[in-house]
């Protein structure tokens, strides 16, 4: 394989590695925001106020036990 032809092997490897790394970053993504959408759904609420808001709401309970 001469020296040109292996430089661009090597390229297209590498954009092929950055690719899948790509890919992999955005499979996480979908994976972290359908976990995330689930969560929001299992405990009712729609919005991210309203787990603010909740969380404001536990925090003052537990202060206020603790």
């Amino acid at each position: 394989m001469s020296k040109s032809n292996k430089k661009q092997k090597d390229i297209h490897e590498k954009d092929i590695e950055q690719l899948d790394l790509e890919e992999y970053k955005e499979m996480e993504l979908l994976e972290r925001l359908e976990s995330l959408l689930e969560d929001m759904e299992e405990l009712g609420v729609k919005t991210i106020e309203e787990v603010k808001q909740r969380i404001a709401t536990l925090h003052k309970q537990l202060d206020e036990k603790y």
